[in-house]
């Protein structure tokens, strides 16, 4: 009989502390989920990854984070996306992940697939930003130091930069792998001509490329032009970012802008994007959901997943009560033609 005490994330504040005494995970969490093999590499993902790119802050509770972290891996969830720069502030989710690495997870670190990036700014002055040898070298480092590691599964260039050579960007991934301090490596955002060069460089110092990370959602279909279909033909997996349009794809913004979303706070999600015409495209969209028995953000979820190209959605979570709401995505993963038809009639519509 297997036992799992949480103690928390009840509430939208979780302010318990939770530590390795009373975590005890669970022996039976790889039945739950799904893997999907990532191009053509022997790593097998999660269909949904958890992501530290907000929630894992200085501006979000510790032990409420940890409860998260501790209901994902009891729930089949092994991969662990994060960045150098996530927080806020910068590093602080590295940080934090490396407490909750010291705390209760280190005896599983062989089940993780542990993933961060570097691209972004990090510190000040000319190497703490962008893609030279110096900056991925000296952040993957911090990193490490930030998170109570040895190496990371999947080290990423977190964007492609126009002002390094881009051979000079791939000999540092190629020198990390090859140093240990990475196992593979992986684009982030990279434009499709110098996508293709980068995935050419890599092969030809056998590095294979094993994933390319894009934002991804109903709202934003770019990527299925050009970037997953020449990830597909590269033996590259694709995993997405943003599935939910950072909130746009939930029924959150059906009525307008609540206080406390992340448009009331007008930062990476502005308020004049929600348009009235969009407001009309969710509510269509959410009638769908509905009658599919989801919620827009459910639907949103498994309509990605619809296209075995995507390896992995990575999702965000600010209470386990929402990562446990998002979970529930695996219970209608299927779609009929006449659904996907009309999912697209109001993706289409103008405006």
């Amino acid at each position: 009989m297997r036992k799992i005490l949480y103690i928390c994330c009840r509430t939208k504040n979780c302010s318990s502390i939770m530590n390795s005494e009373t975590y005890i995970h669970n022996p039976n969490r790889y039945e739950s989920m799904n893997y999907r093999r990532c191009g053509k590499s022997g790593v097998l993902l999660p269909e949904l990854s958890l992501g530290f790119w907000h929630n894992f802050g200085e501006n979000h509770d510790e032990a409420c984070g940890l409860d998260i972290v501790h209901y994902a891996f009891d729930h089949g969830i092994c991969h662990f996306d994060l960045a150098n720069n996530y927080g806020p502030p910068n590093g602080a989710a590295e940080e934090r992940f490396g407490r909750y690495m010291k705390q209760s997870l280190h005896t599983h670190r062989d089940e993780l697939f542990i993933a961060t990036k570097a691209g972004h700014l990090m510190w000040e002055g000319p190497y703490g930003d962008w893609g030279s040898r110096k900056s991925l070298i000296a952040s993957l480092d911090q990193s490490l130091r930030r998170m109570n590691i040895d190496y990371v599964d999947i080290y990423y260039t977190h964007r492609y930069d126009p002002n390094t050579p881009l051979e000079e960007t791939m000999q540092a991934l190629v020198d990390i792998v090859r140093s240990g301090k990475a196992l593979y490596v992986g684009l982030s955002k990279y434009p499709p001509e110098v996508a293709r060069k980068a995935y050419a460089y890599l092969e030809a110092h056998d590095v294979h490329c094993i994933l390319y990370q894009g934002r991804y959602n109903m709202l934003t279909r770019q990527p299925e032009e050009i970037i997953i279909p020449q990830a597909h033909a590269n033996g590259t997996g694709f995993i997405a970012f943003s599935p939910l349009a950072q909130g746009l794809l939930t029924d959150r913004y059906l009525q307008g802008i609540p206080d406390g979303s992340r448009m009331a706070v007008n930062h990476f999600l502005k308020a004049d994007m929600l348009t009235p015409s969009l407001v009309d495209k969710l509510s269509l969209l959410n009638e769908i959901a509905s009658r599919r028995g989801q919620t827009l953000a459910g639907m949103a979820l498994a309509w990605l997943l619809r296209d075995e190209r995507v390896t992995s959605v990575i999702i965000g979570a600010s209470s386990v009560g929402q990562l446990k709401e998002n979970l529930r995505v695996r219970e209608n993963l299927h779609f009929s033609e006449d659904e996907l038809t009309a999912i697209d009639n109001v993706l289409n519509t103008n405006g």
